[in-house]
């Protein structure tokens, strides 16, 4: 009998993503600028020699191990786990073996993996019911959110003095437009300026805007708060909501949320300011949002993703055009 994971937070992470491979990578790229075959073997050779390596932890690593000590609150008589992990990876199942071997040594409770051998692992994420997918692969990433089918971010390097966040928590800060909510509201200020963009979000502040490519995330978090044992006050999960809207247009962010039945702990409303200082206090394991321009002073201080816009949404020409992905995932 399959087990169901309907009422699980599933998490697919790619291994470049959960742990720091760059050593590898770099020397897949070095080799494969001047031969595709050369550098395939230079990278298989140096997996197998290096097989047994600890790894150190990548950009996601820290959000996995404590999203998998939820499962620590699971109910007896529950046979679904709370969080679920899948690593997904474009390595072959030979040059994996490091990755898995890192799982074991680094004690993650990740029981289930996919290997691609260069191929996206895109494809396969609704055959493991996946929710989230955290990956260092532009390309991989795009196709993810182009399928609507879940919630995919590019995570940046990891950051180098991110404080500790307490043991039995786990916190995610969201930007709001064009994440948790659609990019509608976020193309009326981009192209008919601030004082439009109030006006329109004071105005339909009772309607509840169209849901993002965060939003299902959002209800999934939402549903795992219920099985948790606490009130939801208390729980061990601490959601916080991270936007540049100020006043009045957060009054909409607020009953918006209300509609959907969702619980955010923390909202910070900016107005424009720098949002680095305010992750900085509220130090999530991950933060997600869609522009660079936030993302580049968030990344040094915390963990963080980057939202791709729907190829075909008006807001993806506003953006540079993204570096070269990740081989060696």
């Amino acid at each position: 009998m399959a087990l169901d994971l309907s009422n699980t937070l599933v998490i697919g992470i790619s291994a470049t993503a959960l742990f720091d491979m760059s050593e590898s990578d770099r020397i897949f790229r070095e080799t494969y600028a001047e031969n595709r075959d050369t550098a395939i073997e230079a990278y298989r050779a140096h997996m197998l020699e290096h097989e047994d390596d600890i790894l150190k932890p990548g950009t996601g690593f820290h959000l996995i191990k404590a999203l998998l000590d939820l499962n620590q609150y699971k109910d007896e008589n529950d046979k679904s786990p709370l969080v679920e992990v899948v690593v997904m990876s474009r390595n072959s199942p030979d040059t994996g073996l490091q990755v898995l071997k890192n799982i074991r040594t680094q004690k993650l409770n990740i029981t289930r993996s996919a290997f691609t051998a260069g191929e996206s692992v895109a494809d396969y994420l609704d055959a493991f019911d996946v929710d989230l997918f955290l990956t260092t692969n532009v390309d991989d990433a795009q196709k993810v959110i182009d399928s609507r089918q879940c919630a995919a971010a590019i995570l940046k390097e990891p950051p180098t003095n991110a404080p500790e966040i307490p043991e039995g928590q786990v916190r995610i800060a969201f930007d709001g437009d064009a994440v948790l909510f659609s990019d509608e509201s976020e193309l009326v200020y981009k192209t008919k300026g601030m004082e439009e963009f109030h006006a329109q979000e004071d105005a339909m502040q009772d309607i509840p805007m169209e849901e993002g490519p965060y939003a299902n995330l959002l209800k999934k978090i939402s549903a795992l708060q219920d099985r948790l044992p606490t009130r939801v006050e208390y729980s061990p999960i601490r959601i916080a909501i991270v936007t540049a809207r100020n006043s009045p247009s957060e009054m909409r962010v607020i009953k918006t949320l209300r509609a959907w039945g969702v619980y955010v702990d923390e909202a910070f409303f900016l107005g424009g300011i720098s949002k680095d200082k305010v992750l900085k206090a509220f130090n999530p394991h991950i933060f997600f949002d869609d522009q660079d321009v936030h993302l580049q002073a968030a990344a040094s201080l915390v963990p963080s993703g980057k939202v791709p816009y729907l190829s075909d949404s008006g807001l993806a020409a506003t953006q540079a055009k993204p570096s070269e992905s990740k081989v060696d995932e």
